[in-house]
């Protein structure tokens, strides 16, 4: 390990989350409470799901594929927020490979039907690269929670913030495909349509699909919110699970895990020969949205090289709150997992990251 690579993990080891370690604690000095839902007007600002505690600051370097650096907890099962995003686009990857999802350019209503996705003109218009693109603007309530929650949402990588309206305050609605908003209620939506689409719960797909020939999966578990059970016909009870953890549940998993999946992508979506996610969808993962170039389906870019400085403009990231990344960088050729990040430090933390792996 170079000399810059064990600076940089001392400077990220001491930039731990300010979020307390057990969900149950109050806020500490100078910190904030544990999760996002706090931000939410009432009745909505509760958790919906199971929540576990936390592990310390850790992280993972793969550089030309051999694991150069680890610190910290990697091989424990932390709950991952949105990063479960990412995981929801791979899914539709796989869903696409399998043909039972042919366009992305479909409309969602024409082949997932009495969701939501059929029960207006404004959502019989969404497609789904509009849900993968966060465009989707879809309108309703999916398990108890409505879309209006999450309007006017400002996340802290978003170079263009809505400069008006409280969260969850009257966001006039757009047409479909016009309007970016980073939004968990129409990512659950989204989860729903490919759990109709597979027919089968997505942790058992992700499972069997991804970790499993990738030799993970030790401790890995995918919560869907107390409420969110459907009947799927022929099927029988099967719950739905949300593209985060906003409101509890959501994907738990290990830094080895996270730099496995993102050594998968690094590699075209392949592993050992197998293909596991079409390159072309992962390319099309990379492809920038076209009102948001910040973004691509359901994970963050660097095209400008300002969101993630250090990170070539190439550089795909998996992004969620509490700070959890999985960057992703072919002109690096590396994979550099970082979780429970001070977000305050997080682009600092790039910065020397990137400039360690180029000088190695």
């Amino acid at each position: 390990m170079t000399p810059a690579l064990a600076d940089a993990i001392a400077f990220a080891a001491s930039h731990e989350s300010p979020w307390p370690r057990d969900p149950d604690a109050p806020a500490p000095p100078g910190g904030r409470p544990w999760g996002v839902h706090h931000d939410d007007p009432p009745p909505f600002n509760r958790l919906r799901g199971p929540v576990h505690a936390r592990g310390p600051q850790s992280g993972v370097v793969v550089r030309h594929g051999a694991e150069i650096a680890a610190w910290g907890e990697t091989d424990r099962a932390d709950l991952t927020f949105s990063v479960a995003k990412s995981y929801l686009a791979l899914l539709a990857g796989i869903a696409h490979d399998d043909g039972l999802l042919p366009d992305e350019d479909e409309r969602v209503g024409d082949r997932v039907r009495g969701i939501g996705f059929d029960d207006s003109e404004h959502n019989r218009a969404i497609t789904w690269a509009q849900l993968l693109t966060q465009t989707s603007e879809w309108q309703g309530t999916s398990f108890g929670i409505p879309d209006t929650v999450d309007r006017w949402r400002k996340v802290g990588l978003d170079p263009r913030p809505p400069a008006q309206g409280p969260k969850g305050g009257a966001r006039p609605l757009q047409a479909p495909g016009t309007y970016w908003e980073y939004n968990d209620v129409r990512i659950n939506q989204l989860a729903l349509a490919l759990l109709h689409l597979f027919r089968t719960p997505l942790p058992r797909v992700f499972r069997e699909r991804v970790l499993d020939p990738l030799g993970g999966g030790n401790g890995f578990a995918w919560r869907g919110y107390d409420d969110a059970w459907v009947e799927l016909p022929g099927v029988g009870r099967v719950q739905s699970v949300p593209g985060g953890s906003h409101w509890g549940a959501g994907v738990s998993i290990s830094a080895h895990d996270q730099a496995r999946i993102g050594g998968m992508v690094l590699d075209g979506g392949t592993v050992a020969g197998k293909t596991i996610v079409s390159r072309g969808w992962l390319e099309r993962m990379a492809m920038p949205c076209a009102i948001a170039p910040w973004y691509g389906r359901l994970v963050w870019l660097n095209r400008d090289g300002k969101q993630f400085p250090g990170a070539s403009t190439r550089a795909v990231v998996m992004q969620g709150a509490g700070d959890h990344h999985t960057w992703i960088d072919p002109e690096l050729d590396a994979v550099v997992v970082l979780r429970w990040l001070d977000p305050a430090h997080a682009k600092d933390t790039f910065a020397r990251f990137g400039a360690a792996l180029r000088g190695s």
